[in-house]
């Protein structure tokens, strides 16, 4: 051990040495990038300089150039250096992407550091859990991303978490269940006692909107880092009052909540340095289309708030409340070199973007190679569930029907309505000759079936209708295993969803679109389930195939492709109950 600790500061030594003489013209530097005007977010200012960058690091600003020694010298062109941007929570499965295809598509936008879930890959692979985590994580390193992980905090068995938490680069515990810490859940006390023992962070799903204040004090009373569980101004004040930093997201189908949030910090003065960015969850095609951090920062301007604030509710904000804002979330002397060199503070337009002090794309471009990282091994064989399900058992029966016969109420789901409890109502729709008729107020609707895809007994199936996906034959089926395995199909004929239900099931997990028993499109997520072992091409060639077969099926599609539309349901049907 004296050894170690002697040939470790052997090494601070030289390193510190090497410092000191470069910056007195002695020893040679990586990278000078010159002419840019610098973010300061400590004291909110920009001032004109330059970069000088060290062995990943930034180690001085404006040195004196006569009698500087530099290998690389960068020109900015007078634009803008921000720090790398951060999000603060992002579920690892929700893009479908592995890691090193996450880091082609999201880097360029000028992300360099995201906190990330991994909850509901772990729950896919069960027994395999600890496996699972460790081929995830596997080379982070070399990924051209800054990642920090949380163990699961929920759907997960406790001695899974357990092991979990002691794995680079594991920094926490992710987000519990607000349905079982609220009841006393044993597993939920161990979790919480082996991270306080230990130390480290802990992620929240509140669940501000399911339950009373006095139950409410728990999660902050423990320990609890931060809170992405808000929809509204009145979710905000109460996260805010309670001391959680409060992350703000943008997920599939929250497009809007975002800008409810949004305005809500600007109406109600509240400082911005209570808010960090994130994602939450997010597909490849946006990442690709519209950008990831970048893209939420220029929104938050254009809702109305102070541009500095704003970038630094996507870096400053998130490396201080995880205790890095020594080495993340700035631009000083001693921070890692994350830089983003963008044309305008308002409209972030990542020109250039440097991890560790090199530079890995330009304008939205990879430059790096992507890091050589096999997945195939977290790649499952099916495992069937589906063989005897009967087109019978998909078809819309009424849960009432009216006093003179005319009307039956039915569920509806509604894929915008996510996070709040317009996901799920019960509506009149007209009843003729014993049969439920798919259209709401004349507008015809596509039938929806959630589907138990391994029964014990009898299978669980929930029909309805559903808004958000909209085809005039055929069908399209997905899956979701964490934390109960289930199909989704949504279509017009018992028959051609249930074929497409069991189309699906002939894989771990995939997104099929079918018309006329036929195969018209398929997205294979082989990784468990949950993931797609595919590079950043072809993911969105097959995305593209799916929503491409759903147009000539009569759907439109606005925004997120449809299978990340789906996906994003199983979230609201496990925090309604509609699984079992």
């Amino acid at each position: 051990m004296k050894d170690g600790i002697e040939h470790s500061e052997t090494q601070e030594y030289a390193k510190v040495r090497e410092i000191f003489e470069i910056l007195h013209g002695r020893a040679t530097a990586d990278l000078l990038i010159r002419n840019v005007n610098i973010l300061d977010v400590h004291g909110e200012t920009v001032f004109p300089g330059t970069i000088l960058v060290h062995d990943k690091k930034i180690i001085g600003f404006s040195p004196d150039e006569a009698i500087l020694q530099v290998k690389q010298i960068f020109d900015g062109r007078g634009l803008y250096a921000i720090p790398g941007l951060i999000d603060a929570h992002i579920h690892f499965e929700s893009q479908l992407a592995h890691p090193v295809a996450l880091g082609e598509a999201m880097v360029a936008q000028g992300t360099t550091t995201i906190f990330a879930e991994c909850l509901d890959l772990l729950s896919a692979a069960a027994g395999e859990g600890v496996e699972a985590a460790r081929n995830l994580f596997r080379d982070h390193e070399l990924l051209p991303y800054r990642l920090f992980a949380f163990a699961p905090g929920k759907k997960v068995d406790a001695a899974v978490t357990r092991e979990v938490l002691k794995m680079d680069p594991v920094i926490g515990l992710g987000e519990f269940e607000h349905f079982t810490y609220s009841s006393g859940d044993e597993d939920d006390f161990r979790k919480a006692a082996w991270l306080r023992a230990q130390g480290g962070f802990m992620n929240t799903h509140w669940g501000v909107t399911a339950l009373d204040d006095m139950v409410l004090n728990y999660l902050p009373a423990i320990g609890a880092s931060n809170n992405h569980d808000v929809w509204n101004e009145k979710d905000i004040e109460k996260s805010v009052r309670f001391g959680m930093p409060t992350q703000i997201k943008f997920g599939v189908g929250s497009a809007e909540v975002i800008k409810v949030l949004l305005r809500a910090i600007v109406d109600r003065k509240w400082p911005t340095d209570n808010f960090q960015l994130c994602t939450d969850n997010i597909s490849i095609q946006r990442l690709l289309t519209m950008g990831h951090m970048d893209w939420i920062v220029s929104l938050c301007a254009e809702m109305g708030i102070n541009p500095i604030h704003a970038i630094k509710m996507a870096s400053y904000n998130t490396a201080r409340s995880f205790h890095m804002d020594h080495l993340i979330g700035s631009l000083a002397p001693g921070r890692f070199a994350d830089i983003v060199l963008t044309d305008s503070l308002s409209r972030i337009n990542p020109l250039h973007v440097f991890k560790d002090g090199e530079l890995v794309a330009e304008s939205r471009r990879m430059l790096k190679k992507s890091a050589e990282i096999d997945y195939s091994v977290m790649c499952k064989p099916a495992v069937k569930g589906a063989g005897d399900l009967m087109p019978a058992q998909l078809d819309l029966q009424p849960l009432e029907i009216s006093a003179d016969g005319s009307q039956a109420k039915v569920l509806l789901f509604d894929v915008y309505g996510r996070g709040h409890l317009k996901f799920h109502q019960e509506v009149w729709v007209p009843y003729v000759d014993g049969r439920v008729l798919p259209e709401i107020d004349g507008v015809a609707h596509s039938r929806i079936s959630v589907i138990q895809r391994y029964p014990t007994g009898e299978r669980h199936v929930v029909n309805g209708l559903f808004r958000g996906v909209h085809v005039t034959r055929g069908a399209v089926a997905t899956y979701w295993p964490a934390p109960h395995p289930y199909f989704v199909t949504v279509g017009q004929d018992s028959a051609e969803m249930c074929h497409a239900v069991q189309r699906v099931d002939s894989h771990a997990g995939a997104c099929i679109v079918t018309e006329g028993g036929q195969d018209k499109a398929v997205l294979p997520l082989e990784i468990y389930g949950v993931m797609a072992n595919m590079t950043v091409a072809e993911l969105t060639a097959a995305a593209h195939a799916i929503d491409a077969a759903l147009a000539e099926l009569g759907n439109r599609n606005e925004g997120e492709p449809v299978v990340n539309k789906l996906l994003s349901l199983f979230i609201s049907l496990h925090r309604f109950r509609f699984l079992k």
